[in-house]
């Protein structure tokens, strides 16, 4: 094999002595064990000191070198609770230049978020880059002679040339309790003009997923507040249920209604919005504070006017934060809105770095993009502190298409999925969830004992009237019991209808239910349905019922008082 010929640059404002040349001699033989030839080139930036360079290796004794090193050593101070100024006053007394190699590299291209750089022969996957201009960036492409990355700054300070260097670091983001109320952008940064947040660590952005027997199985309800879900399609903690629908068919609405049902329950949630408008989020999170939500809310939100950049690292630094609280045992839900942008700002940055498409433009690697971060989600083990990260990513489909491409692989990596149906959604069903298509493969699991029984057969009975119904069009008329049916579906889909912003706690879902379900409501008309469930609700207000449902429990004394409730409003709606 051809051995490497070494050579030593020396660039200074002013020639060295031939004591300093002995010096940088002496120093290049110890450092490589052989003869280096050096060579002077004049640089008049370098006002003070030396800067040398072998190969990719390069050491820096100029002014800003040794300030670029001391301000790193400050950076590293940790005072753990104990005043900074005497570990301030120590490091200054005993800090010594470095004169170990740093990597380098160079500018080959910039431009459209993306820069290539050479002579970064050792950088790695995901490492962050400092440019000279202070811009950071992320190594995302790997090359013989160049490497990729991506800019989470402006590049109109970044010219072709300018020195980069390695930091040996992966992107990270800043976390603690102080973040709680708050919304900020994708790299941590407060943009809610309240200050700055005091941060109790630094998580990396990306971090393997939980292993087998770091979990334990989704056996605790996540209640959304919402009938519709709650009775049919429960979520559990530490589960992933997909929210999908066509434009304006209430994805975020459903999301948002769920972190409106954990106030007061001790659950973190973090909402990330990838690519929506800023009007929108700032009317979320307008609607989350008169709510009372925001307290134990964190918005991370890169818009449709952030960098591709930021929109594809924004999930995954929500991820950290909710990683932070879980890991502190705490119950989070996290909700990714939405992936199929998260989807395309990757697929713009793959393409810019020139990697092969696939279907669809997509690189090949799409399918990773989208595992590795829903994996995080879980519900760690006792031995870890029992906390859970629940997930609810929404995804948009066109023209009600369930076999789109991002669409199917984040089905695959799912616990189920809810689908809204445009035309239901029209027609006033909100929620406007297609039973026949939508899942929850967690199940009775994450539900407790008293709407497990009750709402047992719901599911099924609802998907029977949706085929009845569209068959009943072409008769004239009809038996008994399809009549029964269709009346009990009817009024059972109008139970289901719920405002936005109204969630509905667990025993009052169960006692409607219950109504629903043992066909109390024979005698009023569709139309007075709503009435019905108000007027129930109210009579059962002053009664034991709603504490024992709140326990799991449906005993007879239980039943019978909702039974005789039910009778007492219907009197009352006939009459």
């Amino acid at each position: 094999m051809r051995e490497t010929v070494l050579e030593a640059v020396l660039r200074s404002a002013d020639a060295p002595s031939e004591v300093q040349r002995n010096r940088f001699a002496a120093f290049l033989k110890k450092q490589y064990g052989q003869e280096v030839p050096l060579r002077w080139e004049q640089d008049p930036a370098l006002e003070k000191g030396f800067r040398m360079e072998v190969g990719a290796d390069l050491y820096d004794w100029s002014l800003e070198g040794r300030l670029r090193q001391f301000r790193e050593r400050l950076e590293q101070l940790n005072p753990a609770g104990v005043s900074v100024i005497p570990l301030m006053r120590e490091a200054v007394r005993n800090w010594q230049p470095d004169a170990a190699p740093e990597e380098v590299g160079s500018v080959l291209t910039v431009g459209d978020e993306i820069a290539t750089v050479s002579g970064l022969e050792h950088a790695a996957y995901g490492e962050i880059l400092q440019f000279s201009s202070g811009v950071k960036g992320m190594v995302q492409d790997l090359r013989p002679d160049r490497v990729g990355c991506i800019l989470f700054g402006g590049s109109e300070a970044i010219e072709s040339g300018s020195i980069v260097r390695r930091t040996g670091k992966t992107a990270g983001i800043p976390v603690g309790d102080g973040f709680l109320g708050r919304v900020v952008d994708a790299l941590g940064m407060p943009i809610d003009g309240q200050g700055d947040i005091p941060s109790e660590g630094y998580l990396p952005i990306e971090s393997p997923a939980p292993g087998i027997i770091d979990r334990q199985p989704v056996n605790a309800p996540m209640e959304t507040g919402l009938l519709a879900i709650d009775s049919m399609f429960p979520i559990g903690r530490g589960q992933r249920e997909l929210i999908i629908g066509d434009r304006q068919t209430g994805k975020t609405a459903i999301a948002l209604d769920t972190v409106l049902n954990q106030k007061g329950k001790g659950v973190v949630c973090i909402y990330v919005a990838i690519g929506q408008k800023s009007s929108s989020v700032a009317q979320l999170v307008e609607n989350l504070k008169h709510k009372g939500a925001m307290d134990y809310t964190i918005v991370v939100n890169a818009p449709a006017s952030a960098s591709a950049s930021l929109q594809y690292i924004a999930p995954y630094a929500g991820t950290a934060l909710g990683e932070y609280f879980m890991r502190k045992g705490r119950d989070v839900l996290i909700v990714y809105d939405d992936l199929s942008k998260h989807a395309v700002a990757y697929r713009t940055l793959s393409l810019l770095l020139e990697r092969s498409p696939g279907r669809e433009a997509y690189p090949g690697d799409v399918f990773y993009l989208h595992s590795r971060l829903l994996e995080r989600s879980a519900h760690l083990s006792d031995e870890l502190g029992g906390g859970s990260m629940t997930a609810l990513p929404i995804v948009e489909t066109q023209a009600g298409d369930v076999s789109a491409y991002i669409l199917t692989n984040v089905i695959s990596i799912t616990d189920g999925q809810i689908f809204l149906d445009a035309d239901l959604f029209n027609q006033g069903n909100r929620p406007a969830i297609d039973v026949g298509i939508s899942v929850s493969r967690v199940g009775g699991n994450a539900q407790i004992k008293a709407m497990k029984r009750v709402a047992g057969t719901l599911k099924i009975d609802q998907a029977q009237y949706r085929e009845l119904e569209s068959f009943s069009k072409f008769s004239s008329d009809m038996d008994a019991v399809t009549a029964a049916v269709l009346d009990k579906g009817r009024k059972n889909t109008r139970l289901l209808v719920q405002p936005q912003y109204s969630p509905m706690p667990v025993e009052r879902q169960i006692a409607v239910l219950y109504c629903g379900m043992h066909g109390l409501m024979r005698e009023i008309p569709v139309e007075r349905v709503a009435d019905f469930e108000r007027e129930l609700l109210r009579e059962l207000e002053t009664s034991e019922v709603f504490p024992t449902l709140r326990e799991g429990v449906i005993n007879e004394a239980t039943a019978a008082a909702i039974e005789a409730a039910a009778e007492r409003v219907s009197s009352h709606l006939k009459a």
